[in-house]
């Protein structure tokens, strides 16, 4: 089968990564006989230095004539001061160019790196695994903003429709299904009238899926219960702001957000993949950066957007094999009888374990 991939490098260590995660796929073609044709294309901040906007309308064309695109992170102190051109302009863009309404991203402690999270051994017990899934084209970072004329008072706000709760809660119930059968709706109901409406909404769809385990629960308990007592979770579905605040809470528990992949999808099989982690300008361009959160967001484009179920499967045994077999660590999730590797080394060991196992 042939597949045509966009890439988006990104900033920082964006194309490190996405470079890996490129590597990783070219062991799923050598090993499955598939064809993976990769377009390059820019948006945020190197996009900025060369075109003048986060966005350029040809990589809008580019990617929407593709199969599936694959990110790296955007962004980074050096555009900060560019008042009407800002690098995450370019995520909010793809996200509603793409009518990519739905991020999942996916929080696992492999069993390897249970010393790197932050949580006692008690509360891990034998594991994490939870889905988040985060609505991602409404709530505050779509709605109307301003500040006053003097600079002295600003607002954004909150807003969502029927619709747009009803395709989120949808596709979560569609996500748990795959999983334990349990959600979580995280909300404020109890002073956001948004959050009622979402809570309007779910109990009327949640009543047409008897087999679905459903809690509600406020996001600030949300927030303490990822740290006091996370195994309780399985699938999380929440709002775009409340998503983004917990989902990178949660990766710690991964023991690094850096282990964190993410997949933003629509209705149909297009899909945005990328990792959770930002640009870290700090260690950009010096082979350190974890690999890892892009490679699985790799293996989730495989089975999301491709339905490559088992060559999804083979990068996420490898990864695991990685951890599991051998002391080769990134330095973020190393420890003091780790072997310190770089990004592309573990790139291409993960690799070659897709290939030979």
């Amino acid at each position: 089968m042939k597949y045509d991939i966009s890439v988006i490098p990104g900033d920082g260590v964006g194309p490190e990564c996405v470079n890996g995660a490129c590597t990783v796929l070219r062991a799923v073609e050598k090993r499955f006989a598939h064809t993976f044709n990769f377009h390059e294309y820019l948006a945020g901040g190197a996009a900025i230095d060369k075109f003048g906007v986060a966005l350029p309308d040809e990589t809008v064309k580019g990617v929407r004539n593709t199969d599936s695109l694959l990110l790296g992170a955007v962004g980074g102190p050096r555009w900060d001061k560019c008042e009407t051109q800002r690098p995450e302009q370019a995520l909010l863009g793809l996200r509603a160019e793409l009518n990519v309404f739905a991020n999942l991203r996916h929080v696992v402690l492999f069993n390897a790196l249970k010393c790197a999270c932050p949580l006692k051994d008690n509360i891990i017990e034998d594991g994490i695994n939870i889905m988040i899934v985060r609505e991602l084209t409404g709530g505050i970072y779509f709605g109307k903003s301003g500040k006053s004329a003097d600079g002295s008072s600003a607002f954004d706000t909150e807003e969502y429709s029927v619709f747009e709760i009803e395709r989120i809660l949808n596709k979560a119930i569609n996500v748990a299904k795959t999983r334990n059968k349990k959600i979580t709706l995280v909300d404020k109901a109890n002073v956001m009238e948004s959050s009622r409406l979402w809570r309007r909404v779910a109990e009327k769809i949640f009543a047409q899926h008897k087999d679905i385990q459903i809690e509600y629960m406020y996001v600030d308990n949300a927030a303490m219960q990822l740290v006091r007592n996370p195994k309780q979770f399985d699938t999380i579905v929440t709002s775009n702001l409340f998503g983004d605040i917990l989902s990178d809470e949660a990766s710690q528990l991964a023991g690094s957000i850096g282990m964190v992949p993410s997949a933003s999808l629509g209705e149909g099989g297009f899909g945005m993949y990328e990792p959770v982690h930002g640009s870290a300008p700090d260690i950009a361009g010096m082979n350190k950066v974890n690999p890892i959160a892009t490679i699985l967001s790799a293996a989730m484009m495989l089975r999301y957007s491709f339905n490559l179920d088992y060559e999804a499967s083979a990068i996420d045994d490898a990864v695991t094999a990685m951890l599991d077999k051998t002391k080769f660590r990134t330095p973020d999730i190393a420890t003091k009888e780790s072997n310190i590797i770089g990004t592309d080394e573990m790139s291409r060991m993960i690799a070659q374990y897709v290939e030979c196992c």
